[in-house]
């Protein structure tokens, strides 16, 4: 079981397939912790999983009393009850079982997981609120909408894949200031960017993800038969794909 490595960051609806996938081994101790990542893996030999949770594209393992977080970062990956051929960030073995995570950032950090997040921008949670979210937007009229939608404090969990395809099916060029869109628009592209991420979800687990870009990595529009615009955009400098027929720029 893994994260395919690839040229894309893994997004929201990934890791939520992480965090169910490892959930059986909630419940479970730790015999054994190893691997290269810097932290006391004493601390958690001997530990108990209490919860295993997902934020934006976090991975949260809570122990009790800390916890350690995953972040796959661009290339990372994970194997259940198997190895990879290369020394994991952390591996964690069980009585039954083990969790290896590769190539990523590990962090072991104090305290509770559910007093240092917010879940109400985490675009695969429950407690997911709009109202929220569209107030985080209004605030930062000056970004690029391509900026705004991988900003991880306004929607946690959104990467280039969601970007790009939310941006095309709401029909906004992804140069477009935040604060140049319409409310109706603005409202429009929050409501995509969480439709649109469970939709994502189903696709992932069904193997067919890539069937389904409409312009991400593709080569024309699906509507005009154009060519498709590609770049690095915005402060961020990551990768669009756009329509210039079908996407219009607000306050070009």
């Amino acid at each position: 079981m893994r994260i395919e490595a690839g040229i894309e960051m893994p997004e929201g609806p990934s890791i939520a397939i992480l965090r169910d996938e490892a959930s059986i081994f909630v419940g479970k101790r730790v015999r054994r912790a190893h691997g290269n990542a810097k932290i006391a893996m004493a601390r958690i030999e001997g530990a108990c999983i209490v919860a295993l949770r997902s934020f934006g594209k976090q991975t949260l393992i809570q122990f009790d009393g800390f916890f350690v977080r995953v972040h796959l970062l661009m290339f990372g990956s994970y194997r259940i009850n198997e190895q990879r051929d290369i020394v994991p960030r952390l591996g964690l073995v069980f009585a039954k079982g083990e969790l290896n995570f590769y190539n990523c950032s590990v962090k072991l950090l104090e305290g509770d997981i559910a007093s240092q997040y917010d879940w109400r921008i985490d675009i695969m949670s429950d407690q997911w609120d709009a109202r929220l979210v569209r107030k985080k937007l209004r605030a930062m009229p000056e970004a690029l909408i391509c900026d705004a939608l991988l900003d991880q404090d306004v929607f946690a969990g959104v990467g280039n894949i969601i970007k790009n395809e939310v941006l095309f099916l709401c029909k906004v060029h992804p140069l477009s200031r935040v604060g140049d869109l319409p409310p109706r628009k603005s409202s429009e592209i929050v409501a995509q960017a969480r439709e649109y991420s469970f939709r994502f979800l189903d696709w992932k687990k069904a193997h067919v993800l890539r069937k389904h870009w409409l312009v991400h990595n593709q080569g024309s529009c699906p509507i005009h038969h154009v060519p498709l615009t590609r770049g690095y955009l915005g402060k961020r400098n990551r990768r669009s794909f756009f329509c210039e027929l079908c996407q219009r720029r607000y306050g070009a």
